[in-house]
Order: C-alpha cells, then structure tokens, then sequence
C-alpha cells in the first residue's frame, strides 16, 4: 500500500502538463520567471498567460515563485496527525480502516487537509472522514446498490463520487461487516 499526499500527485501532474503544453519542464519554466524581475501574484499569472501558460501548469509556476501553502506540502502522517489532534478518540477508528484498506491489493492512501482516499489504480472508492468530534464516516463508492441497513447517505460527506457512508464511533464499528463494504468498493473500483 503507497502513501501519498494529494498535493504529490497534483504537483506531479502538473509538471507533466506543463511540459507538455509549453516543451520546457518546471525548472526551465523557473529560471524563465526569475529573470523576469516579477514582484506580484497577479503580474506572475498575467505574464504566464501571455506565455501560453494557464490553469494548473500556472498555479504551479505561482506556487513555485511565491511558496506552497502549509497543507500542500505537509506529508501525509503530517496531515492525518493534524485531522485527529482534537478529537484523539476517533484515531483508533482512523487507524482499524486504513488497517483494513491495507489488506486490499493495489490499495492508495492519498492524505488531503481534511480527509484521505482510498482508490485502486482505476479510480477512489473510499473517503475516510473525521466529519464530527464524535465520528468518523467511511464514505464508499458502491454504484448500484441500496442504501439500507448501516449504509446511510452519503449527502454529509459532499462527495459525487460516493454513494453510501457508515458512521463510526468506535474501533468496535470497525467491523466484519465494514470490512466486507470496503472490499466490495474496492472490487467495484477496478
């Protein structure tokens, strides 16, 4: 199982836009904004966009010269850490999913400010939530089948992609039963 912030995957990505786009990879791109004497935001992107430069291969070159924000370049134990430090109780919780998730084959951790995701090498099937103080949801990505029984809507987690989400309270919710609605995601992910 890989680990990984979706900040790594982002940047990652846009580099690779970028130098499609343009012919010139991020430090090219770099050394080209250094020479240019540019000392605002808003001078960075209107000079980028006269290059032909737009959309994510520009924040990039934005985030590049003027910094990333905290969240973008924390890890992802940095980002899990900073979801639970108030509500220490629903680590365990946190943990016994994840846990399970592990056991899955071709299973990505992805770790985001608020959230992580668990996808399979096609697409996410999960989102693992600390939505309240009291309780962390496991959203799933299920098409196709009923919300009945410990599935319930997953409307709170304001998520298209999933379609079900359990609540849990305790390490105990962590279940059989829960194991078994996580495999199946997964399995319909592939």
């Amino acid at each position: 199982m890989v680990e990984v912030t979706a900040w790594e995957r982002m940047r990652s990505w846009s580099a690779e836009l970028l130098e499609r786009r343009t012919g010139e990879g991020v430090d090219e791109w770099n050394r080209r904004v250094a020479g240019t004497g540019i000392g605002t935001e808003a001078e960075l992107r209107e000079w980028l966009a006269g290059q032909g430069v737009t959309g994510y291969a520009q924040m990039l070159l934005v985030m590049e010269r003027f910094g990333y924000p905290d969240f973008l370049t924390a890890d992802a134990s940095a980002l899990v850490d900073g979801q639970y430090a108030d509500r220490p109780a629903l680590r365990p919780v946190y943990d016994k999913v994840v846990a399970l998730a592990a056991a899955l084959d071709e299973v990505e951790v992805g770790a985001r400010k608020t959230y992580v995701t668990l996808s399979t090498p096609r697409r996410k099937f999960a989102v693992v939530k600390a939505t309240t103080k009291t309780r962390v949801d496991l959203g799933l990505r299920l098409d196709g089948i009923e919300t009945t029984g410990r599935l319930e809507s997953p409307q709170v987690l304001r998520d298209d992609a999933l379609t079900a989400r359990i609540p849990l309270q305790a390490p105990e919710d962590v279940d059989e039963e829960v194991a078994d609605w996580l495999a199946r995601a997964a399995e319909l992910s592939r």
